[in-house]
């Protein structure tokens, strides 16, 4: 093993410019409760990408340099360089999640327990060749599960579980969930059948359908469908699923559900007041793949609410016994209903090429990339 380790920086320039690059960094020596993991596999989800490229125009990057110097960067549109001006001068790390093989391990019996082991982690800075991290944030995988197998392992897994442990906390019945296709989509669609929960899909592609119909989906509505909304108000009223997990965000997909909600609960009422329906309605943001203002037109009754939704928070009400008992399952499911596929595997340097990053950045849904910063 040598003493240092490649590790992927992206910094906003004071020119208003975004610059990811690598950097030889020490590899860490473990304190007690600490091991230092030689990452093989970490995922570029949307999360990560608010920090990697956001809210560069990919239109303008371009990549210079070969191996360790190799540099991509791109502008910062001016109207969005406020948005980022409290990180700029600063190389930040990134990488939310991933998984290898512990080589280095602190004293303590927990630690010790994981040399030599393949785990998946979380805790920020994960493309990168080492990782050093407390114990604490570290999943020890099946044995057999490879470091690409246990590489999501943490954001959309538990994203995907808490959207049903928030449902049923709650008091709803059903959910509804956008962007259904996804890799998160495709995982919450398998819980979903495998615990009896009654889910409606939403897609925008003919083709995204019938994949979640064929994995098993009873409701499947195209966003793009002339009969959309007269397709989901029906699987609403049958469903009664009043409860919505939104990764679009911008837009008026978010209205049209909760629109859509307001109708199905009012043809279950008996009597209808100056207010609407007494069946409460939520969606809940938690992501941002289209990047325009959120449009809402209130036209759903006076029974319903809006937030922003984050896994950490949920995880922190929901408490250690209900986020154990989703870890351990987790990890006995791995290659089964949370096995993620990806498009293109890249190492540090290539994913720091212009035209991977202009597709990557894209978020189109069944192109995932993963890095592996051992290549």
């Amino acid at each position: 093993m040598s003493d240092t380790g490649l590790t992927l920086l992206s910094t906003i320039t004071e020119q208003g410019k975004l610059e990811i690059s690598l950097k030889a960094l020490p590899i860490p020596e473990p304190k007690d409760n600490e091991v230092v993991i030689k990452v093989e596999a970490t995922p570029i989800n949307p999360s990560d990408l608010a920090l990697l490229t956001s809210p560069s125009d990919a239109s303008t990057g371009k990549t210079t340099g070969t191996g360790s110097d190799t540099v991509y960067s791109a502008d910062v549109p001016v109207g969005l360089q406020k948005t980022v001006k409290a990180r700029m001068g600063q190389p930040l790390p990134v990488g939310n999640e991933g998984a290898g093989v512990v080589v280095k391990a602190g004293k303590s019996d927990a630690a010790q327990a994981l040399l030599g082991k393949t785990v998946a982690a979380i805790g920020g800075g994960m493309y990168t060749q080492y990782r050093c991290l407390h114990v604490a944030q570290v999943m020890l995988l099946k044995e057999g599960t490879t470091a690409r197998e246990g590489a999501s392992s943490y954001v959309n897994p538990l994203t995907a579980l808490s959207f049903v442990e928030n449902m049923k906390m709650d008091g709803f019945k059903g959910i509804v969930h956008t962007a259904a296709a996804s890799n998160l989509g495709q995982m919450l669609n398998k819980i979903c059948i495998a615990d009896g929960i009654n889910l409606v899909n939403i897609v925008r592609k003919e083709e995204q359908v019938k994949l979640l119909k064929d994995a098993g989906a009873k409701y499947v509505v195209n966003s793009n469908s002339e009969s959309f909304k007269k397709d989901l108000v029906a699987a609403i009223k049958e469903t009664e699923a009043y409860v919505c997990f939104d990764a679009i965000a911008g837009g008026s997909l978010g209205n049209d559900v909760l629109a859509c909600m307001e109708k199905a609960a009012s043809t279950e009422a008996e009597q209808i007041g100056p207010y609407g329906s007494n069946t409460n309605k939520q969606l809940f943001i938690y992501g941002g793949l289209d990047s325009s203002p959120t449009v809402i037109s209130r036209g759903f009754g006076f029974k319903w609410g809006i937030n922003a939704w984050l896994l950490t928070p949920f995880l922190e009400r929901a408490g250690v016994e209900i986020k154990t008992a989703l870890q351990k399952r987790i990890v006995e499911e791995m290659t089964t209903t949370f096995a993620s596929t990806y498009q293109q595997e890249l190492s540090l340097e290539g994913a720091l090429q212009a035209s991977a990053v202009a597709t990557y950045s894209k978020q189109a849904t069944g192109e995932k990339f993963l890095i592996n910063p051992s290549l």
